[in-house]
């Protein structure tokens, strides 16, 4: 006798695609059909074991402190702003009386300051060639600064007569402090080509 069931049962026709699709049960993934499609076992899934859980909180844990270490150097840098270590612009040398007439004391040289105590004032004269910006050289034997450079020359209170460069050494400004030392500003400095270096700030009477 036929099953009085069988005919409210729905029609299963055949599947259209490759794939060999239940009709019943739960449904195989696509993996599952594309390897079974091409003849292979689909790969088995992927298991956590706890040394691979441990290297993966280890590198976790290592971009963290390496981003917390950055950070606290940029922090500890923007505590701590630049600072200059230049020669102070300001500064004492030695007393009035130390300066011999007719000489050019380079002491201070590594300040950019030559001492000079010429035509009756001791002057500071700097020691920046106008030319190109290098540093001249004192030839006593021939009382003047000569420039290795270019060959520009200057007579021992600055002014040039040979060479290439087109004005003077500057000056700058010297006074007596109260420890009793001639004291040099390099703030404030004047040009000899431009009459400013007659002021009694640029030179002290000898």
């Amino acid at each position: 006798m036929a099953d009085p069931t069988v005919k409210d049962r729905p029609v299963q026709w055949p599947s259209p695609w490759p794939y060999d699709f239940p009709v019943e049960g739960t449904a195989a993934s696509a993996p599952d059909k594309v390897a079974r499609v091409a003849g292979v076992e689909p790969a088995p899934p992927v298991q956590m074991t706890r040394r691979s859980a441990f290297g993966a909180a280890f590198l976790g844990w290592g971009a963290f402190l390496t981003a917390v270490g950055v950070g606290k150097l940029g922090l500890v840098r923007f505590l701590f702003p630049n600072v200059s270590f230049e020669e102070p612009q300001e500064f004492p040398t030695a007393p009035p009386e130390s300066f011999s007439r007719d000489t050019v004391d380079e002491t201070w040289k590594k300040n950019g300051v030559w001492i000079a105590n010429v035509e009756g004032s001791i002057i500071a004269i700097s020691t920046v060639c106008t030319h190109l910006g290098c540093t001249p050289n004192w030839l006593p034997s021939e009382s003047k600064f000569k420039c290795p450079c270019h060959g520009s020359g200057y007579y021992m209170n600055g002014v040039n007569f040979e060479g290439p460069t087109p004005r003077p050494l500057e000056r700058f400004r010297v006074y007596i402090g109260d420890d009793g030392k001639l004291w040099v500003d390099k703030n404030m400095k004047c040009q000899v080509e431009q009459g400013t270096c007659g002021d009694r700030k640029f030179g002290i009477p000898a």
